[in-house]
């Protein structure tokens, strides 16, 4: 049985200001596979996740997504937005418009396959409506539907995001430290959330986590960034504290403390 490969990055490189960013980075990620990725601040996880749904643009490499080209050499393929339609992202400060309801921003993951006009006025069918509601269901906050997204708490504004990529039909969820503004039992709600999506309908999911903690609990592969560039790719068993002082030295004290304490 062969394995489609959902992410392929290869030899991608970024610098801002003369600084570099991403050095040389290249990984493959298989579809259904449940992926963290870790580092200091600064170590470019972020950077990396926003060059796989081409928010960003490299200066040289390539980022392919299911086997076909999203950007190379710092130019973004033609059929980007389609591509993109397939990638559901989610932030650490939950990008979503607080003064419309809970319904209507799950509805916007609809916006990519909707026409010009119907997109710009949002003009939503009962079909899709009765699909954000079930999504809602599915993450656990269906009773909020119709309040403002600004009344919720953290940890349900992002079960809003992750019920986005639903409605959306993403194949693939990059989540960019999505647990970091969150207490810890709203970030247990939320990793757990991930990882049903992922056993249960297949969604790969990327994810950069800050907490060794989450890390080891949640993701069965781990790649870990120092200084824009890949130090350790593999099993999340083998990442173990010695290896993390050995990749970072003084600075895995910030992945290690932050694992074990769980308040920041």
């Amino acid at each position: 049985m062969t394995t489609t490969v959902a992410i392929e990055v290869t030899d991608l490189s970024k610098s801002f200001k003369g600084k570099p960013a991403l050095k040389n980075v290249s990984c493959t990620i298989k579809e259904g596979e449940m992926v963290a990725l870790v580092g200091a601040s600064g170590s470019g996880k972020s950077t990396l996740l926003r060059h796989l749904n081409g928010l960003q643009y490299g200066d040289s490499g390539a980022v392919a997504i299911f086997g076909t080209i999203l950007q190379t050499d710092g130019r973004n393929h033609s059929k980007i937005r389609s591509l993109r339609s397939q990638i559901g992202c989610i932030f650490q400060q939950f990008n979503l418009v607080n003064r419309l309801t809970v319904i209507e921003n799950v509805l916007v993951g609809n916006l990519s396959r909707l026409s010009l006009v119907p997109s710009i006025l949002h003009l939503f069918t009962k079909e899709q409506k009765l699909q954000a509601l079930a999504a809602l269901e599915r993450v656990g906050i269906l009773e909020e539907a119709y309040k403002r997204a600004s009344m919720l708490s953290g940890g349900q504004q992002q079960r809003v995001a992750i019920a986005r990529c639903l409605v959306q039909g993403a194949k693939i969820i990059l989540a960019d430290e999505p647990i970091a503004s969150l207490d810890p039992e709203s970030s247990r709600k939320v990793m757990e959330l991930l990882v049903e999506l992922n056993r249960q309908n297949g969604i790969t999911v990327v994810t950069s986590l800050h907490q060794i903690q989450f890390v080891r609990s949640y993701c069965d592969r781990t790649i870990a960034l120092r200084d824009g560039r890949v130090m350790f790719d593999g099993a999340t068993l083998e990442l173990d504290n010695a290896k993390l002082e050995e990749i970072y030295g003084s600075a895995a004290d910030e992945l290690i403390m932050r694992g074990h304490g769980e308040q920041a």
